[in-house]
This record gives structure tokens, sequence and C-alpha cells, in this order.
């Protein structure tokens, strides 16, 4: 079995996921990756969680990704005498470090780092961005501002700074706990929010030590001027625009959308568009179609990745969710105008060997129309950096270690298996003769292109390119 697109799906697991019945449903339907939100997950959930992947990765046959994602610091206010006020525009109203319950006139917040970051003239964004105020008085205790768009404000809504580098860590205490139990267990990937300099990625990566691979979320306005820093440590990107659409004007996100997914795409990195990509399947049974039009503009942007949240997690409609996301993928990627956009954005290969043969497999096989590309890699390398040529045709990835496989279950079209280690070039060249044919990527008289790295084993030596013709039952001639 293999998925019918280039494009993976990422769903969040949550109350409406949990099981694993749901979730080979969900794997069946499409799913090639599943995300757990440490924001509402135990470390015992966890653990169920995973265990129920791999069961069911051991029945299908076919390795399943798995991504934590971690909570990140939540910046929050205090609370209110009546619960709630109300503030309008042009009214003054303070932020201090006095814990007292709040009135309509101040509140607390337990955050000196803001005290720290906050200069005159700067914004604070709270309740999603629904209400903003604007820093009149910065102070070592105290925030002075006025109400810019007001409303209601009740007890620890959040609190955003779009214009302010906050000397946080991007992680809490609570999310090194959750990194190391992710990592423990094995999970392939472990997304970190609140990424606002590449040292907050080379943290984690620090944390990690090679366990699983770090994907970086694009969700505060400071990471973008230092993208391509971000993307010399990330080992692939997320567009969070849940958060980029509080912070930055909402009119600008989906440039920036494809501006980060460009950015990943040049450096061959996984990119992940997420949040609201389906929101009304929450509740309904088919999307909008602005929301199909939205999956679409991901796919024709050559996004990795498109992801479902609560659409999966808390929705009343997952596995549905789910087989739309993968129709309306296959539909784009079906269209006559899908191959050449993707060529248009393609990014020149890197001035390395491992580039140039990854480029010249694309160009070969589009010209001899060979249906498959099967590349062997050990650390998934030589895969992601075909994949980043975004070739026509499907890429079977042949590795003998199963994190690799599960890694690639993410990027772009790859089709990743676990096989055992080829041990010499004969044996890997009729290897993927017989595999490309069991996997019905090519017939009998077709052709497919292999490319891998000599001396077999040694990790990022892509060197080798090859075509060889499919015999009879599948066998290399």
């Amino acid at each position: 079995m293999h998925r019918n697109r280039k494009v993976k799906i990422l769903a969040t697991l949550g109350p409406a996921s949990n099981t694993r019945e749901m979730i080979e449903k969900l794997f069946i339907a499409g799913v090639d990756v599943f995300r757990i939100n440490m924001s509402h997950t135990s470390h015992a959930l966890l653990k169920e969680l995973h265990g129920h992947i791999r069961a069911v990765e051991e029945k299908v046959k076919r390795p399943i990704g798995i991504l934590a994602d971690l909570q990140g610091p939540k910046i929050r206010i205090g609370t209110f005498a009546e619960k709630q006020v109300v503030i309008k525009a042009g009214d003054n109203f303070i932020f201090d470090t006095n814990p007292a319950p709040g009135d309509a006139t101040r509140v607390y917040l337990p955050h000196p780092e803001i005290f720290a970051g906050a200069k005159l003239g700067e914004n604070l964004l709270l309740n999603d961005g629904r209400l903003r105020v604007q820093i009149t008085k910065a102070e070592a205790t105290r925030l002075d501002t006025t109400v810019i768009y007001g409303g209601t404000l009740s007890d620890r809504k959040g609190v955003n700074l779009p214009d302010t580098l906050l000397p946080i860590p991007a992680l809490t205490e609570k999310d090194r706990a959750d990194l190391e139990a992710a990592a423990q267990l094995g999970v392939e990937w472990i997304a970190i929010s609140f990424v606002q300099r590449a040292e907050d990625v080379a943290e984690t990566k620090q944390l990690v030590k090679g366990r699983a691979f770090v994907m970086a979320k694009i969700e505060k306005p400071s990471a973008l001027p230092v993208l391509d820093d971000i993307l010399k440590f990330a080992d692939g990107l997320m567009v969070a625009r849940g958060d980029l659409g509080v912070e930055l004007p909402l009119e600008t996100v989906p440039a920036k959308q494809k501006h980060i997914t460009r950015a990943a795409r040049r450096y061959g990195k996984p990119v992940v568009v997420a949040t609201q990509m389906l929101e009304s399947m929450i509740t309904e049974p088919v999307p909008t179609r602005a929301e199909v039009s939205d999956v679409a503009t991901a796919v024709y942007e050559g996004a990795d990745a498109v992801m479902l949240s609560a659409e999966s997690a808390s929705g009343a409609w997952p596995e549905k969710a789910v087989q739309t996301m993968d129709k309306v993928a296959q539909s784009a990627e079906g269209d006559t105008y899908y191959n050449g956009i993707l060529h248009a954005q393609r990014a020149e290969p890197g001035n390395t060997t491992a580039d140039a043969i990854s480029a010249a497999a694309r160009t070969i096989a589009e010209s001899l129309h060979i249906p498959v590309i099967v590349c062997y890699t050990g650390g998934g390398i030589t895969g992601n950096r075909v994949a980043k040529e975004r070739p026509s045709m499907p890429i079977l990835a042949l590795t003998p270690i199963v994190n690799t496989a599960r890694r690639l279950t993410l990027t772009w079209g790859i089709h990743p298996l676990v096989v055992p280690d080829a041990q010499s070039l004969d044996e890997m060249m009729s290897g993927a003769s017989e595999i490309a044919f069991s996997e019905e990527f090519a017939k009998p008289g077709e052709k497919i292109l292999i490319t891998a790295g000599v001396p077999i084993g040694a990790p990022g030596t892509t060197n080798l390119l090859r075509v060889a013709t499919l015999g009879p039952g599948g066998k290399g001639v």
C-alpha cells in the first residue's frame, strides 16, 4: 500500500482520535504522521498513544511518523476581582507586578521578562489579538498603555507581543521534561514553540542528542528576519499560522507562508503548513470552499505536509477530515499546472556532489519518463535531497534503519520502506528493481532510476546514479 499523492498529512491526536482503532482508521484514510500536542498530554498518555501508533504500524507493515509538539512559554495576565472587565478604546490601562486581582484600570502581569524587554510605543495583544493596547510608559514593574482596540478581558487571557524580542527561552521546565519523555520513547520529530532565534533551536538540538529531528515552529514575527539562521539548525519548519495571524497583520500571513515554505525548500528540509486548514470540519461534515482552496494552495506551494489540528483531535468528523484533505491534495497534484508551478519554484542545487546527483536524477528520470526514483539512504539525507528537487514521479526510499523510514514519512514525495542492508552494489540494484515491482511503482519493461552512496553504508555520500530496466518478475536487467 502506498499513497497516491506526494504531500503528506499530519493529524493531531486528541479525545476524538486517541484509541488504537481510530488511529488505524485515520492511517488508512491518509495520515502519514501523527502529532501529539504536549499542551494537553501527560507522559502516561504520551506513552499510551505511542504504543497505539506502533501497534498500528506493526499491523499495516508501513512506517508511521510521530511528532511531539512542545507547549512552549505561555504568557498570561492574572485575574480580575469581577472575573472580567470591559476596556474601551482610548482608556488608560496598566500592567503591573502586583498580584492583587485587577479591575478596569489594571491587571497583574506575572512575567518580569516582559517588563525587561518591552519598550515605549510597542503593542500588546490580548485574548488572541482581539484587544490591542500600546505602551505609553515602560518601567521596571509597570507598563502604562492606551487601549487601541477594546473589548471584554477576563481572567488569565493570553498576551502576545508582536513588536518585542522577549528575553524568554523557547523551552520551559515542562518542555524539557516533555522533550526527554518523548525522546526516550523514540518519537521521530520534536516541534518547539516560541522560536525567536537560531539559538533556541540549537539548544533543543543539544538536549535531543540526535534521538529525534527538531522542527521549529515559526509563530513569532521575530523569527522571520533570521529564518536562514534557524534553518541551519532546524531539521524542518512548521508554518504556525495561528499565532502568526495574531501577531502579524492578517493580510501579510499568506505571503509569509510562501516565504517560509520556499526557504525550507531551498534548504531541502521538510515544511508543514498548519492551523485552521479545515476548521469548519470540527463540527461540519464538509469544509468551506475557502478551506479547500487553502489546502490546495499549500499543495501547489510544494509544502511537504499539511496539518489537521482540532479537526482530528476533538472534531466530530476526524476520519472524514483526513479523507477530505487527501482528496483535495490528490486533486491539486493531478492538475495540469501542478508540475509547472513546482518547477517554477525550484531552487538551484547546492554545490556538492550529492546535490548534483539528486538534480541529475530528477532530470534523467523526467527525460526518460521513468516512473519511480529509488533511493538507498541511511540517515535520510539522500531521500531529502531528491525530494528537494520535487520530481514528477514518486520517490521510493529504502533504508535498513526504521527510525530513518519513520522520519521520512514527513518528507514530500517519499514512500519509505525498511529493507535489509544491501551488502554489494549488485544486491542494491536487484533489490531496488524487485521492490519497485512488488510495491507496484514499475512494471516489467519499464526503467527505474537508482541513487545511492558508495561505499555502501557511509552516511552522506550520495554519489551514484544508475538506470535499470525491470525484467520478468521485477528482476533487474
